[in-house]
């Protein structure tokens, strides 16, 4: 697909004068069109082993290490630690249709590792020594650099972005958009041309995975790595349809995972989220937390109710998101209320509230002791510390009117927060940096387009900014003037003045550094 002509930079950003030039990434597979393969192969398990080591490209190493420090724990039933899977076969057949057994995932005897400990395993397998190439940091002192983007995709007007994830290993970033169409970009290769000044063209997706309705969620596998193709796989779940694990490479169906409610109907997950050592696949559907073994596709899974006895987190399970160094997660839901649960059976560990509407997204800090919750028709970013989680630690104004999921997303040193909105303007704040009330003041806020922004993702590793934008928008009531003398086959509603701008967008936000 040719490029059109070249994109417009946001109102108040810089042009893009000299392009970064980190050394080159994994290919990806070339696009598709076909519908997925109707053989289903279930997704890889990562090696057994004391931790699971993850492969990155070259421009990545060294960049995901958590903050430094042992976390604090926040109650005596966090001192858990993960149990290391085993012996977990990564090509086992998928159940028959009529088992309906809820079984826990596996596991296997391990030795358990204290939160302190494994905060310094992890530390050592993300953040690879890697000679020859230096870290570049983010650098909000001056308005990001608009790069490239991808607009053509989204030119029908039912058709908006929906979000962006930047890959694990930083090599692609996937989007998800109202045509229930999810879409695989690379990384430009011009930004493989070092000293070069070049004009960047369209984005162009390489994958191109097709679902049957309305996509809930989407996400990567967490220890995904393009230099190993067996863990390239995005997982995605869509209304009256089972969960879908796709292939990143060929963009084929690899597996799925099958839920069902008391009448043994099939129901869809509202949420999805990879555990960190990517042996398990936690759902979200209504009062429950599904969980699935990722070596053992089908409808076999473990069932953790949050609410019981009139008791617990009530309403659709909408997010979930893993403490990266406490044994816990948080769940948002619908029905305004964060809960935090224990890893290994899914006991309650924390009922909290203080939102105004239904969670939409939340956030763990690297350190694993803060973590952050946003929601929908709500102002306020809130910061929830374990040790004290009584109470949010403090909040950010950011304007959200809509039900839509605005995302916001942290750096991998935890210091940078990016958040977008219904307005369109992205900011970002300093969570190191204390202001009036303690909180951090806004270092920047810039506006990429004059339509909703609803997804920001920062690179692992570079200093770009992925933001998605656009919005469901309906036909505004047509004022007779504006049509002037013509009466005959006047229309009652009309998107004259609905103002669309649905694209992709990558900035590059490091500053006046030059590439290394």
């Amino acid at each position: 697909m040719s490029a059109p002509e070249a994109p417009r930079s946001a109102p108040d950003c810089l042009a893009a004068d000299q392009a970064p030039a980190p050394a080159p990434l994994s290919p990806r597979a070339s696009p598709t069109g076909e519908s997925p393969d109707s053989e289903l192969l279930p997704p890889p398990v990562p090696p057994a082993g004391d931790g699971p080591a993850r492969s990155f490209p070259d421009p990545a190493a060294g960049s995901r290490a958590p903050g430094e420090g042992g976390p604090v724990s926040a109650s005596t039933a966090l001192q858990a630690g993960f149990s290391a899977p085993t012996d977990l076969s990564p090509r086992i057949e998928e159940p028959e249709v009529g088992e309906n057994v809820s079984l826990p995932a596996e596991e296997a005897d391990g030795p358990e590792l204290g939160p302190g400990e494994a905060v310094e395993g992890v530390s050592e397998d993300l953040a690879p020594e890697d000679e020859g190439y230096s870290t570049r940091n983010y650098c909000f002192s001056q308005l990001p650099r608009f790069l490239s983007g991808s607009w053509s995709e989204f030119t029908q007007p039912e058709n908006f972005l929906k979000g962006c994830k930047w890959a694990p290993d930083g090599s692609c970033i996937l989007t998800n958009s109202a045509d229930n169409i999810l879409r695989i970009y690379n990384l430009p290769p011009e930004l493989y041309n070092e000293g070069e000044q070049v004009e960047y063209a369209e984005m162009v997706p390489v994958l191109r995975m097709v679902e049957g309705d309305t996509i809930y969620d989407y996400c990567w596998y967490s220890l995904m790595s393009s230099s190993e193709p067996d863990t390239s796989y995005v997982a995605s779940s869509s209304r009256e349809n089972p969960i879908h694990i796709w292939d990143a490479f060929t963009g084929e169906l690899r597996a799925s995972f099958r839920a069902y409610n008391h009448l043994d109907e099939l129901t869809a997950a509202h949420s999805l989220c990879f555990s960190p050592d990517g042996s398990q696949l936690f759902c979200g559907f209504n009062r429950t937390i599904r969980v699935f073994s990722t070596a053992r596709p089908g409808r076999d899974c473990e069932v953790r109710a949050t609410f019981a006895k009139r008791q617990g987190q009530s309403g659709i399970i909408s997010c979930i998101a893993f403490s990266p160094a406490q044994p816990l997660y948080a769940c948002g839901s619908y029905s305004r209320s964060l809960g935090l649960y224990a890893c290994d059976d899914g006991s309650p560990l924390a009922l909290l509230g203080g939102h105004q509407g239904g969670i939409t997204h939340l956030c763990f800090h690297p350190d694993g002791n803060r973590f952050f919750s946003g929601a929908r028709k709500d102002a306020e970013l809130l910061c929830w510390d374990l040790r004290q989680p009584s109470h949010p630690l403090w909040s950010l104004s950011r304007e959200v009117t809509t039900n839509q999921r605005i995302y916001f997303d942290l750096d991998s040193t935890g210091q940078f927060l990016v958040s977008g909105s219904t307005s369109g303007a992205v900011s970002v704040w300093d969570t190191g940096g204390a202001g009036q009330e303690g909180k951090p003041e806004p270092l920047l806020s810039f506006l990429p387009q004059k339509d909703c922004t609803n997804g920001v993702s920062l690179h692992p590793s570079l200093p770009l900014l992925a933001t998605a934008s656009g919005q469901r928008v309906f036909p505004e009531p047509t004022e007779s003037e504006d049509e002037g003398e013509r009466e005959v086959d006047l229309p009652l509603l009309s998107m004259r003045h609905v103002h669309l701008e649905c694209q992709l967008q990558l900035w590059w936000c490091g500053g006046d550094m030059e590439p290394g």
